[in-house]
């Protein structure tokens, strides 16, 4: 009995490098080099609004002005628009892509699609452009999630995956505290367009380091207890995994909150540069802190349905309490429109941003406790679908609305409440997280 292989597609040795939290760490670099790519432009728009100075990179001290893109926010907004938008596109087909190649060979083949449109961006010269640019960065990028996640389902047990989920979407947070450290000091030293290339380096490197390293496991007997071995399933059509309530609560609660972390990574630019004046030299240090918080609460937020248990609650009913926590963290975010404490608003922006890494470990998890590790990546790619659809409904009336009122009280305001509302349609739709196939 001890002897018994449980083999899957192409198995192997378990990789030198400390087992399956190599492969969390492999996780978190890939998502913190996702997010520096999608912050660059955020941090960027005040200064695509106007004429840029900088310095000349062959001449120190030498002040160079780069024309501007005269980008207000309604555009602004519809650029991200076509990130969110290809990004659903995207992630209908990179779930299935991931699930049908597996990840060693998916995760790089996303990785090197969605490097190469965030290092076009340093080619276009107008709003079209941007569009465009934006629009390939979403499809490129759309693959990120479901790999990540299958890679977790097939590495961690059930106890153990809210936990590896947490620590590689914590490089969300890295990715974007990164960015307006670099970002800033290359843009005024060397022009805007020279953002968009400093992570094709770290891009490559990554893809050599996983396919080195990634392998499905082998899963024993005797390794159980470490890799949970699946149970056979009859093979069913992805498309049919939208008849159960489980795939529809997982995708309620994305589209419902999925915008709120975009409007972090998007909009907190501008609220900080129209709200206290911080211009590009100044706007950095704000931004950092909040996502040094976040980067905390994605771990914390893990962690914390593994506390729940310890407590005496059933794995599930830790997974719920947790999320609630998070919701309820978010809450006082309502009334960030109208501070005039740059301090009371970072702190505020900081706990409203790692509550929702919180929520992200653990309702990412959902998706592996309701369904079968097999259909994971589809699963999940449903519910990026369904965020970026959020997304792409959010933006350009974001855009709207701040072009209009010059106000972020309503974004605030429908930010604070998303979570409980998402929390209400997972417990109506998916109550107690029930397994969706018979039979699990």
């Amino acid at each position: 009995m001890a002897d018994t292989v449980i083999r899957k597609q192409e198995p192997a040795d378990v990789p030198a490098l400390a087992g399956r939290w190599t492969i969390c760490a492999m996780l978190f670099v890939a998502t913190t080099i996702n997010y520096m790519d999608r912050q660059v432009l955020s941090i960027l728009k005040p200064i695509l609004s106007g004429a840029t100075l900088h310095l000349h990179p062959l001449l120190p001290g030498w002040p160079t002005v780069e024309s501007s893109i005269n980008l207000n926010d309604q555009q602004y907004g519809n650029i991200l628009a076509a990130f969110q938008i290809a990004y659903a596109l995207g992630v209908i087909f990179a779930g299935r892509l991931v699930d049908r190649l597996g990840c060693r060979k998916g995760y790089p083949v996303v990785t090197g699609l969605w490097s190469l449109a965030a290092m076009g961006h340093a080619l276009v010269s107008s709003i079209i452009g941007f569009a465009v640019a934006r629009f390939l960065l979403g499809l490129g990028e759309s693959g990120n999630f479901p790999a990540a996640v299958k890679a977790t389902a097939e590495w961690f047990p059930p106890k153990e995956r809210a936990l590896a989920t947490g620590i590689f979407n914590s490089g969300a947070g890295v990715g974007a505290i990164l960015a307006p450290l670099a970002v800033p000091w290359v843009a005024l030293h060397f022009g805007w367009r020279a953002s968009f290339l400093i992570t094709g380096v770290f891009s490559a490197a990554w893809i050599v380091w996983w396919s080195i390293r990634y392998r499905t496991p082998v899963k024993t007997v005797s390794t159980i207890a470490s890799v949970e071995a699946p149970t056979p399933h009859p093979t069913v059509a992805w498309w049919t995994l939208l008849r159960y309530r489980q795939a529809w609560a997982f995708m309620a609660g994305k589209f419902l909150t999925d915008p709120v972390w975009w409007f972090f990574l998007f909009w907190l630019p501008q609220y900080f540069n129209s709200r206290f004046k911080l211009d590009l030299s100044h706007i950095g240090p704000p931004l950092v802190i909040v996502y040094v918080i976040s980067t905390f609460g994605s771990i914390y937020g893990g962690w914390l349905p593994k506390g729940f248990v310890r407590a005496g609650m059933s794995l599930k009913s830790a997974r719920i309490s947790a999320m609630l926590v998070c919701a309820c963290l978010v809450v006082p975010i309502c009334v960030a429109g109208g501070l005039h404490s740059e301090w009371l608003a970072i702190g505020l922006l900081s706990l409203a941003a790692a509550a929702h890494q919180g929520w992200s470990a653990n309702i990412f998890t959902t998706a592996s406790d309701m369904f079968p590790s097999q259909y994971v990546g589809t699963v999940v790619s449903f519910g990026q679908v369904a965020g970026a659809l959020g997304g792409a409904i959010f933006q350009p009336v974001a855009g709207h609305i701040l072009q209009l009122t010059h106000s972020f009280v309503p974004l605030f305001l429908f930010s604070a409440f998303a979570y409980l509302l998402a929390l209400l349609m997972l417990r109506l739709l998916a109550p107690g997280l029930q397994k969706a196939l018979p039979g699990e």
